[in-house]
């Protein structure tokens, strides 16, 4: 272990080195309960734990059939939690899933009495599949659980479950009558994770393993306290100046029009992103740390997450479009000009512009 590794892990106490240690067991265990029934899909599973126990929440995007809903429920048996799946539809109403107020007897006292009846949205995991398929308000409904953890109704507001872990599908191949979510709202998400067609051998295992009548158990790893417990844990991991210069630098160079910026930048962005995304990319990196065993977060870490962090974060303008660049490409040529060795960064006429502006 190096000096700078050796002075990371010191900050933190011996107990929680050794619940590190655990978690890291815990996190292996996981996976293989999950490979159980899911075949591949390695770097989204990943992803999803990792915004798990850093309290985000998903917006998960790919074509119809490539299991999404059943790697969530799946993972939900993991961690032995309360899953609730929403299917979203254009007539769905913000009712539908915080839960309403209706009037009932009381068959003792024979008075009318108000009570609350609980939506789908009071469980620990939820699924909101296909969100980009009902209207703005019920999608309000939606982000107002996910950032405040409670819903309201009338005048009352009921919190949620704890922990509380949204994710929502999106189908990017089918945009007639959807209501594609804004930017603003799309940065309530903490990832925004591709799923991706499996590899010719993942999809021979799909075929052999799907077709028959052998079904797999699941048997829980975690349960609700000890993923609330993890979820401390990560928040105590200590992240070194250089690292948050790092994710900085990432980030504020997306901004348009800033001093420093690099000319891609200008010619393909429209927009970038905001704070937000600094402190998802560091927190990503605490959960990622901890997941590898790992007491202190690195630049590896941010790199890692600047995909999923970023994608949904920057805006790419016309000129981008015509060229083919994705937000994707967008973030990779970012990765490849930034520097990530300690140093580097502050001494780089550039970087003291960016970091100044």
């Amino acid at each position: 272990m190096s000096e700078t590794s050796a002075a990371n892990a010191s900050a933190m106490q011996e107990s929680d080195l050794e619940a590190i240690r655990k978690f890291k067991a815990a996190f292996d265990s996981i996976k293989q309960q999950l490979h159980r029934v899911i075949v591949g899909q390695e770097a989204v599973i990943e992803e999803l734990l990792i915004a798990l126990f850093a309290r985000g929440h998903c917006l998960l995007e790919g074509v119809p059939g490539l299991a999404k809903t059943l790697m969530i429920s799946t993972l939900s048996r993991c961690l032995n939690l309360e899953f609730s799946r929403i299917q979203f539809t254009p007539d769905l109403m913000p009712a539908d899933i915080t839960g309403t107020d209706f009037i009932e007897k009381n068959p003792v006292t024979g008075t009318f009495e108000l009570l609350f009846r609980p939506g789908p949205l009071f469980a620990n995991m939820i699924l909101a599949d296909e969100i980009n398929r009902t209207p703005p308000r019920t999608q309000a409904a939606l982000l107002e659980a996910m950032q405040e953890r409670q819903v309201s109704v009338g005048r009352v507001r009921h919190k949620l479950a704890n922990p509380f872990f949204v994710l929502a599908t999106q189908n990017p191949i089918e945009q007639e009558g959807t209501y594609p979510l804004p930017e603003a709202q799309q940065d309530r998400f903490m990832f925004k994770v591709f799923v991706k067609y499996p590899s010719y051998q993942e999809e021979f295992e799909i075929a052999r393993r799907t077709t028959g009548v052998q079904t797999e158990e699941i048997t829980p790893v975690l349960n609700g306290e000890q993923i609330i417990e993890i979820q401390t844990l990560v928040r105590k991991v200590p992240v070194t100046d250089h690292v948050i210069n790092y994710a900085l630098a990432l980030v504020r160079q997306t901004r348009v029009g800033e001093p420093g910026v690099p000319k891609f930048i200008k010619d393909w962005l429209s927009w970038g992103a905001g704070p937000r995304a600094v402190q998802n990319l560091i927190l990503g990196g605490k959960a990622r740390a901890l997941l590898y065993g790992r007491a202190h977060v690195t630049t590896d870490d941010i790199k890692a997450l600047a995909y999923p962090v970023l994608r949904h974060r920057i805006l790419t303008n016309f000129t981008a479009a015509s060229e083919g660049i994705t937000p994707d490409l967008v973030i990779q040529k970012l990765l490849e000009e930034t520097p990530d060795k300690e140093g580097a960064l502050t001494s780089d006429e550039r970087f003291k512009k960016i970091f100044a502006a």
